[in-house]
């Protein structure tokens, strides 16, 4: 059984529908997926939809967005209640500071680039949570840079003269809003250099305290060694493991299925979790 517990769709960052991420789903050979739009459940009733045609079970969630004393953190919820009143007005208060924040960053970047918050909106689907894929993307569509990894490197860099913060909540307590809501946390590509400081292990053990399940552990932003590592921590710890692509659809490279989760560790997250994995 192939199981990919992170993707996402036009209702965050990602470009495939969520039908399209279900039919995408079944060409890669995978049994069941994980639906983690950043800040949003928008998209779970439309891939639900698609469960029965595609043959590959839904596993609902997101990824939502944290801090831990200034670092990023991104946080995967799955089987959550949709309706838990805590984690929805967070997810809103996120989306609405990620739309302000790209309007902004595309104030900054249009003094010296022809772009518009018009091109940005063309490059994402309706009802998105615009944010710098979709600015990258208009960037590239310009010609101003090949890709969308290009553009991240040379214009939209955390720390550049463009880039702007946005709201996320605290990563401690989210861990307990997801589990309040009778989700089950794990903790998305941990070691993840590439994208800014990553957090101690000692965060991940205060995250633990709280409620944590478990690790993103294989993922293509993390080496050999950052591997091993994260292994030898959740064995201490006593998280679970997962694999997952982090797919985006067009706009990165990942590929979906290009890392897996273990079958029994989605049999102990549906049996920690609230919801339910949709079957086909």
């Amino acid at each position: 059984m192939r199981i990919d517990l992170h993707t996402h769709t036009r209702h965050s960052d990602g470009t495939d529908s969520p039908a399209e991420l279900m039919a995408n789903a079944a060409a890669a050979g995978l049994d069941a997926i994980g639906l983690t739009d950043h800040d949003t459940i928008a998209g779970w009733p439309e891939a639900a939809a698609h469960v029965a045609t595609s043959g590959v079970a839904l596993v609902p969630g997101a990824e939502l967005s944290c801090t831990a004393s200034g670092i990023s953190v991104h946080l995967l919820s799955f089987l959550h209640d949709p309706e838990d009143p805590d984690l929805r007005r967070e997810s809103a208060r996120a989306r609405e500071s990620r739309d302000n924040r790209a309007r902004e960053m595309v104030r900054r970047i249009s003094a010296d680039y022809s772009i518009t918050w018009a091109d940005v909106q063309a490059q994402a689907g309706p009802n998105a949570t615009i944010g710098r894929p979709h600015i990258a993307d208009a960037l590239a569509d310009k010609g101003y840079v090949p890709d969308r990894s290009a553009a991240f490197e040379r214009i939209l860099a955390a720390g550049g003269p463009y880039y702007v913060s946005y709201y996320a909540q605290d990563v401690i307590q989210a861990v307990r809003r997801v589990r309040a809501a009778g989700g089950v946390p794990i903790l998305a590509h941990p070691r993840a250099r590439a994208r800014g400081r990553v957090i101690s292990d000692d965060v991940i053990a205060a995250m633990t305290e709280a409620g944590l399940a478990g690790l993103e552990v294989d993922h293509r932003d993390h080496t050999d060694s950052d591997r091993a590592q994260l292994r030898a921590l959740a064995h201490d710890l006593d998280l679970l493991i997962t694999g997952a692509s982090d797919y985006h659809g067009a706009g990165k490279v990942n590929e979906l299925g290009e890392n897996t989760t273990d079958p029994e560790v989605l049999e102990q997250i549906q049996a920690q979790g609230m919801g339910r994995i949709i079957w086909p």
